[in-house]
């Protein structure tokens, strides 16, 4: 089925076409594939990324909207991504980046394609357990600045995932939420031995 990816905010993507084009910012950039591409590089992907801030002892998690994610391609790969982020003034281009989790987003992307059900791509970042998921909201056409997961939404953890959890295996959020849950709830403070 079609993986749908939700239209990024016109001035986030004019902030990465511009840091794109400035070759102060490529060449200041820690990311040397960008700086060495041979081919012209251009924003493709754009995902919202929502920031998993708490979950209620009721199990509801509470996200929000941290920024927009663009995969950088030059060539036939993703060598690169660019963040932006939500000022006062409005979307700033934030950094670019490189790492595993380009590559494991664009696998993530791809598995998602395969899927029978048609999703919404996003991003939903777990600060807490250093974690960071493809999050495949069943509801195509909703906003994909707004809302939160639905039990029934799927999770892909990208590698590297926290250990215990499988990075590229899809689960409903009605599953990883309660494991997410133990994970970052601390632990209760033992009494000292008698």
């Amino acid at each position: 089925m079609p993986l749908h990816v939700p239209p990024a905010p016109a001035p986030a993507l004019r902030t990465v076409l511009t840091a794109l084009g400035s070759p102060t910012a490529v060449h200041e950039a820690r990311t040397p594939a960008l700086r060495t591409a041979q081919d012209t590089a251009s924003p493709e992907l754009p995902l919202p990324v929502h920031v998993l801030d708490q979950i209620t002892p009721a199990g509801v998690s509470a996200t929000r909207l941290a920024g927009w994610r663009f995969l950088i391609r030059s060539g036939d790969r993703a060598v690169a991504a660019a963040e932006t982020r939500l000022t006062p003034d409005g979307w700033a281009f934030s950094h670019f980046f490189e790492g595993p989790y380009i590559a494991s987003t664009e696998r993530a992307l791809s598995q998602a394609e395969a899927l029978p059900q048609s999703y919404q791509a996003r991003l939903l970042s777990v600060p807490g357990l250093y974690m960071l998921t493809l999050w495949l909201h069943g509801d195509c056409t909703a906003d994909g600045a707004e809302g939160h997961p639905a039990a029934t939404d799927l999770l892909v953890p990208l590698a590297p995932a926290p250990p215990g959890i499988a990075a590229h295996r899809p689960l409903r959020v009605a599953e990883l939420l309660p494991v997410l849950t133990l994970r970052v709830t601390p632990a209760p403070l033992l009494g000292s031995p008698a």
